[in-house]
């Protein structure tokens, strides 16, 4: 029994440490055909070969890549829909409306959140401060993206068949979801740390260059974060970033070796793990909200399980435009949140 008198957590500047960290229960991954393809295919739990799904439109069809996310998570926790208190998180269509429909159906207490390709680590640092605060026992952490619905939403729809930029990322088919705890029980991994992120504004006005956009969010929480918790890359076994790709991951370098912290040997980026740029030509790398997500649970979580990795850093990138302030001129602001974890206590 935990200690009442003793702090859930610490404040240390943005960083929110947990001095009884909660646990993952479990987590599950799904991808569409592109991931199928990719080099972390053997990771998912499911993968499909065809992005609609069986369904009418792709807006259905990414609410049913998450149905199964859910579904797969469940089973893996060997829990119920009824024994989850609060069940957090969001996508990249208008009004998060593929997590809402998803929800619909599962009757689970439900608050959806919003950080564009941030909103795996925002999810997750919430459900850790929930929970680890008393307000829920059991919470669910999910987010997905749909590279067929977020084309039509933020760029052009399929059919218009137009030219990506060198700097252009591929939306992600694919949903990650994770099961918090409020303490991490024998054999899970643990979350000791969340930090959430401050908005910043390059002055980026280019809707393709997305990594370019959000490498200064990225700096700027990492750096916050090594000088509030007094550490630095070399003590974790790897840092990972949502979804920067290329240009994003190379000036993040940049910006960082400006400020003496150096990432060399530490830095790997989702949206460069999930697929072969070459081979699958996804330009830049991937991105979306289920990048981040779905590399999460199929590669990093597995590796920190099987004690591969002792401690991992997940700093999920966020673009915070819309179609409309594009469209009006404006710039785009971006957002990254922090999640520490580490491996099972021996």
């Amino acid at each position: 029994m935990a200690d009442p008198s003793v702090a859930a957590v610490v404040r240390l500047g943005d960083t929110v440490r947990f001095t009884r960290p909660p646990g993952l229960a479990a987590w599950a991954a799904v991808g569409g055909k592109k991931e199928a393809d990719g080099p972390l295919a053997a990771g998912f739990d499911l993968l499909f070969t065809d992005n609609r799904l069986g369904e009418e439109t792709w807006e259905q069809a990414e609410s049913t890549l998450q149905r199964h996310c859910v579904e797969l998570l469940l089973q893996k926790a060997d829990a119920s829909a009824a024994q989850i208190d609060l069940a957090l998180g969001g996508d990249l269509q208008s009004q998060c409306t593929a997590t809402a429909y998803t929800f619909r159906g599962l009757d689970i207490p439900f608050a959806g959140v919003y950080g564009a390709c941030s909103t795996m680590a925002e999810a997750l640092g919430l459900a850790a401060c929930l929970t680890a605060g008393g307000a829920a026992d059991r919470a669910l952490a999910m987010t997905s993206s749909h590279f067929c619905a977020a084309e039509r939403q933020f760029r052009t729809p399929l059919n218009y068949g137009g030219k990506r930029t060198p700097t252009a990322q591929w939306t992600a088919t694919g949903a990650g979801a994770c099961l918090v705890t409020a303490q991490a029980g024998p054999g899970q991994v643990r979350l000791t740390a969340a930090a959430f992120g401050r908005v910043r504004d390059l002055s980026v006005k280019d809707g393709t260059n997305m990594g370019g956009a959000m490498a200064p969010a990225a700096a700027e929480t990492l750096r916050r974060f090594f000088a509030d918790n007094r550490c630095s890359p070399a003590d974790y076994d790897g840092v990972y970033t949502g979804d920067l790709g290329v240009v994003g991951s190379e000036m993040l370098a940049q910006l960082l070796t400006a400020e003496g912290i150096d990432l060399v040997g530490r830095h790997k980026d989702c949206g460069l793990l999930l697929y072969d740029r070459e081979t699958q030509q996804t330009g830049a790398g991937g991105s979306g909200a289920g990048c981040a997500a779905s590399v999460l649970a199929a590669h990093i979580l597995p590796a920190l399980k099987t004690g591969r990795m002792r401690r991992a850093l997940l700093v999920c990138t966020g673009a915070l435009m819309s179609t409309t302030t594009l469209l009006q001129g404006e710039s785009i602001p971006a957002v990254a949140h922090l999640v520490e974890l580490t491996a099972p206590e021996s």
